[in-house]
């Protein structure tokens, strides 16, 4: 006998396939990040409100009984239609709608209320992404990426507005020997070895650990400390004031090295016109930092 007065739950359904496929309610429930008896509790209840059982548990684990055979694929079916109900109503709405973002140092606060300005009615949402993220845009986990180049990215799949740029600085611990100079030349530094970070691609990246035998390093705070204890060095975009907040770091402007250059960048053939009315309002506001 049903729950009388409650319709079915997709929850539920979605469950029930989960462990279908699985024919193991441990690690169904380790997929649905649920725990295994409360997983168990809810196909209970999906069994009552059916009025029938739909799994035997066995010692391998579960299997379907001729009832749960028959549901399963109507039960796909029912979650596939709802997913595409979900889907239509989200392209209706898709106008309205943009996630953006954005790496290491950079600040896209200033473009996000200007198109809130614009836009009042629009769902406007950001996102940081670290070195371990470069596929966020391709699978859709954001609309747009404000970053800096070069980006790991194919030319023919992504559309490119350049927003601003930045000279090179380079950051050494106190006490170097290059930490009371002027300026250092881009020659100088040619040649070290480098350990980028997993959006960057060529030889003058925006962020670069410079050292031999220097290891791969995602976390900025990390790749600082390493530079502080005389280790490596680096070179940063001069808009980035992180490293003046540590009085055991110096700073020396970079003579001769290409600027930095900070982009919005979208998926070609994107359809969502909130991208291009992201790339007015952020071309209107965003800066480099002053020196």
């Amino acid at each position: 006998m049903n729950d009388l007065g409650q319709d079915l739950e997709l929850r539920l359904v979605r469950y029930f396939t989960v462990v279908a496929a699985h024919e193991h309610f441990g690690r169904a429930a380790a997929e649905l990040h649920v725990a295994q008896p409360a997983l168990s509790r809810q196909i209970q209840r999906l069994e009552k409100y059916l009025g029938t059982r739909l799994l035997d548990r066995t010692p391998q684990g579960t299997r379907l009984t001729p009832a749960g055979r028959t549901f399963l694929p109507r039960a796909q079916a029912l979650l596939q239609a709802a997913r595409q109900a979900e889907l239509a109503v989200r392209e209706q709405t898709q106008t309205e709608r943009i996630t953006i973002g954005y790496v290491e140092d950079l600040v896209v606060t200033a473009a996000v209320r200007e198109l809130r300005r614009r836009y009042p009615a629009a769902e406007i949402s950001t996102r940081y992404l670290s070195c371990r993220d470069v596929g966020a845009l391709s699978d859709k986990r954001v609309d747009a990426l404000v970053a800096r180049t070069p980006l790991p990215l194919a030319a023919d799949d992504v559309f490119t507005t350049p927003l601003y740029e930045e000279p090179r600085m380079l950051v050494v611990p106190r006490g170097h020997s290059l930490a009371g100079r002027a300026s250092v030349t881009a020659e100088e530094l040619a040649g070290q070895e480098a350990a980028p970070c997993a959006f960057e691609t060529a030889d003058w990246t925006s962020y670069r650990i410079l050292g031999a035998g220097v290891p791969r390093i995602e976390n900025y705070e990390d790749k600082l400390e390493l530079v502080a204890s005389g280790r490596a060095i680096a070179v940063l975009p001069a808009g980035d004031r992180r490293s003046s907040l540590r009085p055991d770091l110096v700073t020396v402007p970079i003579e001769g090295a290409p600027p930095s250059q900070v982009v919005l960048v979208s998926r070609k053939g994107d359809p969502n016109p909130m991208i291009r009315n992201l790339g007015l309002a952020a071309k209107a506001v965003l800066t480099a930092p002053a020196a």
